[in-house]
């Protein structure tokens, strides 16, 4: 965090200083780093003791302070010799003390700020961004999958004053999520990738979730840049909500930012990459699966927004390797490829998936598929209709896992032409078995489903065993 005296830092928050016996003044400064997790805190760094919904934060506020924190933020004072702002509530608190930070680091005229949203792709391009823009000077991006009430702050509390971009993930699960974001970062470029079912059972249908997605760009102004997927209808209705000037990316013709002559592989995705000034670049993109080129031309349109020049747009998009950490990540390639994609799955991220398995297998495709979680009233539908496209991409082998996800199995071997192709497993431990019984040299395996399934764990297991494997022929 930038430093601040606590006394201006108690402003921002709207709490009240006690410095009880600590032995600070209000002119105290404080500059390390801000948690809500007093196992990541380092000494001189802030404590906010939130309230989640298992555990309340006041609980370690004195691990904080033997860890060294310089200053705690509560709700109630707690009997420690370190300084303490009370405020109403924490969470509240630690968004205040963002949007100070954010203003405070704009106001010396070097900041950028990225936004990223949309049902799909946002970690991984926001990884690309960061990349890019990691070679176009200091940048500061989300950690991880850091995009809600909680995560955003936090991201934002990494600026300095010499920090020239900053790359904020930004989701949601209610309509206002992303608004409130937006109101404390305020994006010079706001980025919507796609408008999709996922989270659609919180959200509570898909005309509520545009209503969400479209927060990015709605309060954008003249000055801004709203960068848009051409290839999504929804999206592109966001435009007549915005005033800032409106970048496309996609495939679809018109796109300001688009690729040409596209070859995916089971070693990334080959395509020119055209700019919205017509220069062309081909880019050899590692990441596996032809529907992350989407995410590709929306971090390049970006980029290209804020000034960043196409040589160094080019080489940050393929210097990254994988989308992320179970993110079409391949564990294995030799006997058997084994690719691990369950942290996340809607219906668009699942279908995507699974045409990158037909896609890219030399020999028998083999999907693992788990549940995909927060459809709501849409779960039974969607599940149903993997299955059918299972059947439909002839994939060679399906091993459904877990009671949520047993639609998909059912739909499946309803439609007659399958027989034996899929299997259905009650639990990890049984599909596992199964696995292990099924897989042959030259097959490749994709694990898919949602983070609640837990099937990325089985998906490591499977990626260890076939790596050891190859490891040991190789020895």
């Amino acid at each position: 965090m930038i430093a601040l005296p606590l006394a201006e830092i108690a402003r921002a928050v709207d709490g009240a200083l006690e410095l009880g016996t600590s032995g600070a003044m209000p002119e105290t400064i404080v500059d390390g780093p801000v948690e809500t997790d007093n196992r990541d805190l380092v000494p001189g760094g802030v404590f906010v003791a939130r309230r989640g919904e298992t555990t309340d934060g006041h609980r370690f506020g004195e691990a904080a302070a033997m860890a060294g924190a310089a200053l705690l933020i509560v709700e109630r004072v707690l009997p420690l010799a370190v300084p303490q702002i009370v405020v109403p509530d924490a969470t509240e608190a630690l968004a205040a003390l963002a949007g100070f930070v954010v203003r405070r680091v704009k106001e010396q005229g070097r900041l950028k700020i990225v936004g990223v949203t949309g049902s799909n792709g946002k970690t991984t391009t926001k990884n690309l961004l960061k990349e890019i823009c990691g070679r176009a000077g200091r940048t500061v991006a989300s950690r991880a999958s850091f995009n809600n009430e909680v995560g955003g702050p936090l991201t934002m509390l990494e600026l300095t004053l010499d920090t020239d971009f900053l790359v904020a993930e930004m989701g949601a699960s209610h309509v206002g999520d992303i608004a409130r974001l937006v109101g404390l970062a305020h994006p010079d470029v706001g980025v919507v990738l796609k408008v999709g079912l996922a989270h659609a059972g919180e959200f509570g249908g898909i005309e509520k979730t545009v209503v969400a997605k479209s927060e990015m760009v709605r309060d954008l102004t003249e000055a801004d840049v709203a960068v848009l997927n051409r290839d999504d209808p929804r999206v592109m209705g966001m435009a007549e909500v915005t005033a800032a000037r409106v970048v496309t990316f996609g495939v679809a013709p018109g796109a300001d930012v688009t690729a040409l002559d596209i070859d995916a592989s089971a070693a990334g995705t080959r395509f020119d990459l055209v700019l919205p000034d017509g220069e062309r670049r081909p880019v050899a993109f590692a990441v596996l699966g032809e529907h992350h080129v989407a995410n590709a031309l929306a971090a390049a349109a970006a980029a290209n927004a804020l000034g960043i020049d196409a040589d160094t747009i080019v080489a940050g998009l393929q210097a990254v390797t994988r989308a992320e950490r179970w993110r079409m990540e391949v564990l294995a390639t030799d006997p058997v490829t084994v690719i691990n994609d369950a942290y996340n799955a809607s219906p668009d991220s699942m279908a995507a998936a699974l045409k990158t398995l037909v896609q890219i297998a030399p020999g028998r495709s083999i999907a693992v598929l788990g549940e995909m979680s927060e459809l709501g009233d849409l779960a039974g539908e969607e599940h149903d209709r993997i299955g059918l496209l299972a059947v439909r991409l002839d994939v060679d082998q399906l091993l459904v896992v877990g009671e949520g996800a047993r639609r998909i199995h059912l739909s499946a071997i309803a439609q007659g032409s399958w027989d034996g192709e899929s299997l259905y497993a009650a639990t990890m431990e049984e599909a596992e078995a199964l696995l292990a019984a099924m897989i042959e040299p030259g097959d490749t395996v994709l694990v898919k489903s949602s983070n609640s399934a837990g099937l990325r764990h089985l998906g490591d297991r499977i990626g260890e065993r076939w790596a050891t494997a190859s490891a040991g022929s190789t020895a």
